[in-house]
Order: structure tokens, then sequence, then C-alpha cells
């Protein structure tokens, strides 16, 4: 995956989705192979994978906000790799990560929703944090595991729109979708799987010529 490039991974439930993304995260070891993430080899030795943990973002089809936090504390939860773990559990950040946040929700379109609870906010607009929160994360990859599942049409439209915002800034995003006119209409890739294996890889409508 190229930074700045959106890839779509389609296929039936069962199909292996899943698979790719627990190995790149680290919580499945491959049979064989390598998995590289930003240039290293994250299972040759736990340092390794510690620090590949801090170029990637994984987005769940469930939210993962803490529900009782503002849009803008849950952003800040992204820094936990970067700034000491003391001041996110006293939420003391310095003023550039809440710059760094506060431009993150722009970036998804939530910036007049900074300061409004989780648990106030819609399934889509939760999913756009979560996405914002990535953002501060600084990571190179975000992996969106069926991130508009749970989600209606519009909400749908609005969170993959966020998701190719983050590619506009040079990250690059690997989304496993069911919806095959979702995946034409944002992804630059598509990949479709098949009893684990990727049976094509093909460009996608918005890929360019």
């Amino acid at each position: 995956m190229r930074p700045g490039e959106f890839v779509a991974v389609l296929g039936p439930s069962g199909a292996g989705k899943t698979t790719p993304f627990r190995c790149l995260t680290g919580l499945t070891r491959p049979d064989h192979g390598t998995v590289t993430v930003a240039d290293r080899d994250i299972w040759r030795n736990p340092r390794e994978l510690r620090l590949a943990r801090r170029e990637l973002a994984l987005i769940f089809q469930q939210f993962n906000l803490i529900r009782r936090l503002s849009a803008l504390e849950n952003v800040l939860v992204g820094r936990l790799a970067h700034v000491p773990a003391w001041r996110v559990l006293l939420r003391r950040f310095t003023r550039a990560d809440r710059q760094l946040a506060l431009g993150s929700l722009d970036t998804v379109g939530l910036l007049d929703r900074a300061g409004t609870r989780a648990d106030e906010l819609s399934g889509g607009q939760q999913q756009r944090v979560a996405i914002a929160r990535a953002l501060a994360q600084r990571a190179k990859l975000i992996l969106a595991d069926e991130p508009v599942a749970s989600l209606d049409p519009e909400s749908s439209a609005t969170v993959l729109e966020s998701l190719r915002s983050a590619v506009s800034t040079g990250v690059a995003v690997v989304a496993s979708l069911h919806q095959v006119h979702l995946a034409r209409a944002y992804a630059d890739r598509i990949m479709a799987m098949r009893d684990g294996r990727i049976v094509e890889d093909t460009p996608g409508e918005r890929s360019d010529p």
C-alpha cells in the first residue's frame, strides 16, 4: 500500500478479510512470509512490533470511544504513543497536541462538536471521531475493519468521505467492506478475497489514469 492510497478489501463473511488486519497489528502471527509496515518486519522482534504499532491505527466497527469523554478528549487519546501516559490519564496535553487534535476533527468535519460527549454523537459522528483519533496519532496506515457495517447509507458516505480526507494528508487507508458500490466510489484499489486468498486486485473508479 502506498502513502495516500485508499484500498478496499471486498469479500463475503469468512473470506479472510480480518486475518491480514490481525497480522498487521501483531494480533496473529502469519504461518509464513513476512509482514512489513513502514519498512519494518514486525515479527522480527518485539521492538519492531512495538515501533510498527505507532505507525498504524485500527478503526473498529463498534467505534471504541470512551463514551463519557468529549470528542476532543477521545481524539487526544490517539497521542498516547507519543506523550507520557500521565498526560493522558490526567488529560493534561500540550497546546501543540490540542491544536493537532482540533485540526484532526476539522479534517473529518467535526470541529464544531469538539466539546460534545461521545455518547451524545450519532453513530456516524462517533466513527468520524475514531478517524480523527487515528489522524492525531500521526499513523501512516489506517486499518478500517468494516467501518460502515452498522451505519445507514448517509452516515456511511460521510465516514468514507472522512477516510478520503485522511488519504489526502498522505495516510494509506485499508478498509474492509461488503458493499461493492462503495468500494468503487471511494477506493483507489479494490482487492477481492475468497477462501483466504486475493482473487482480484484492480483499480477503483477513483484511481488516477
